[in-house]
């Protein structure tokens, strides 16, 4: 059974730029990360609300939020990844977020390139393989966002090499879930990695 998040939960606002901006400051405040990194969007009937570019997620307000439309051009002032996530919520109907995070360990445990394979209980559960994205930096913004968008149109997160994590979901609480599952699956398999109890051809496909 399906439980919407944002009912009788006081926590998350019935605004959905003031929940954007809620998710956001929380993948800063758990170490996701930092100041004014990453960025993140959400479906609120026809307009997409997406971060500006430069944010600051410990004081970004709903007024600086970037009202974008599926098909318009995207306005002065918009993250550069806006035209990612106007890509990826259009890749399929029941996508009404995308948030994107830095996960250190996740970023950093694919360096190598290859497919992540986490090695715990609930990250086989929720991911199995997650796609590990290799795009040239000079070409990030003409790459990315066909790339992001085909990935996450089967799969609810994947990784750019070297750049940091995309997340879907049908509203900003899943989205959320699967970048923190993925970063603390990540984990687990960096302390695997130290103990000697894993290689990262255990984790690489």
């Amino acid at each position: 059974m399906h439980i919407d998040p944002s009912v009788n939960n006081p926590a998350i606002p019935d605004d959905p730029r003031l929940a954007l901006i809620l998710y956001y400051r929380l993948l800063r405040q758990n170490g996701y990360n930092d100041s004014h990194s990453g960025n993140a969007s959400v479906q609120d009937g026809e307009t997409i609300w997406v971060t500006p570019a430069g944010a600051c997620a410990d004081t970004l307000q709903a007024e600086a939020l970037i009202a974008c439309r599926e098909g318009q051009a995207i306005p002065d002032g918009a993250s550069l990844d806006a035209p990612l996530h106007l890509a990826v919520q259009a890749s399929r109907p029941d996508i009404g977020a995308v948030l994107h995070s830095h996960g250190h360990h996740a970023v950093g445990l694919t360096l190598k390139g290859g497919d992540f394979r986490p090695p715990d209980f609930e990250g086989s559960l929720y991911f199995g393989r997650v796609p590990v994205l290799d795009v040239a930096y000079e070409r990030y913004t003409e790459e990315a966002p066909q790339r992001v968008a085909e990935a996450l149109s089967e799969a609810p997160i994947c990784i750019v090499r070297g750049h940091g994590l995309y997340a879907r979901g049908e509203n900003l609480d899943r989205a959320y879930k699967w970048s923190c599952s993925l970063e603390q699956s990540a984990r687990t398999a960096f302390v695997a990695l130290q103990a000697g109890l894993l290689t990262l051809d255990d984790l690489l496909a």
